[in-house]
């Protein structure tokens, strides 16, 4: 578990609110049911504090308990679904990713850039989920295809990672952009090594200009400055 969860908590005050954050975040970091002896070790609070929070979690549903250990809650499932990184995003990337999973057979994803990380917001799995799994939720290194292509690449065009990052996986990048042209997140394919990536780019840029139309409202045309191209930016 991430050493982070107990800085945080550690290094500000002892609020009720930041002690059940930090034990949710505590939680989804473990990725399964865990005991409350771990959570308190992990969050840097006492075992009776962890414990009184946690049950006060499960009378709102934000956390299940399972016998002695807990695990995230259905509350938070609902609530996160409303979350929108960009109005309609996630909406309008379902089907052009699923679309470009069928395309290329690669694990598809739709990122956003938050806290100086890539933010996975719409995934599909594909065949190289053995190697490099996707779940919404996820984040990602600045210094990935999908990461670069977040920050806009100057010369536009689609940025390509020919196994740098996993041996076996390439990868092709593009922006996704609004109608007016600002860059709100970015699709990516990831493909088995000996796929033609310039044919897998061109299918990424079929899905990023499919989710700027989806994000007009109209389903027709694209906004001023919002061309994904697909030449490739190594």
């Amino acid at each position: 578990m991430d050493a982070a969860v107990h800085v945080r908590t550690k290094n500000r005050g002892r609020g009720v609110l930041e002690g059940a954050f930090a034990l949710l975040e505590a939680l989804r970091q473990h990725g399964d049911e865990a005991g409350v002896t771990e959570l308190a070790v992990a969050c840097g609070v006492p075992k009776s504090t962890a414990h009184r929070l946690l049950e006060q979690l499960v009378a709102m549903e934000a956390v299940e308990r399972h016998g002695l250990r807990y695990r995230l809650g259905a509350q938070l499932y609902r609530l996160g679904q409303a979350w929108q990184p960009h109005p309609g995003l996630r909406a309008a990337g379902r089907l052009p990713l699923h679309r470009l999973r069928a395309a290329t057979g690669g694990s598809v994803v739709l990122a956003v850039l938050r806290d100086e990380r890539p933010l996975t917001v719409c995934s599909v799995p594909g065949r190289v989920e053995p190697l490099v799994p996707v779940r919404d939720g996820d984040t990602f290194a600045l210094d990935t295809a999908l990461g670069r292509a977040l920050r806009g690449p100057v010369r536009g065009g689609a940025v390509l990672d020919r196994e740098e990052v996993v041996a076996g996986v390439c990868c092709a990048a593009l922006p996704v952009r609004s109608p007016a042209g600002a860059v709100v997140g970015a699709v990516a394919a990831m493909v088995e090594a000996g796929q033609r990536l310039d044919v897998v780019a061109g299918r990424v840029a079929e899905a990023a200009a499919g989710i700027t139309r989806a994000l007009t409202g109209t389903g027709t045309g694209i906004g001023p400055g919002s061309g994904n191209g697909a030449r490739a930016v190594r």
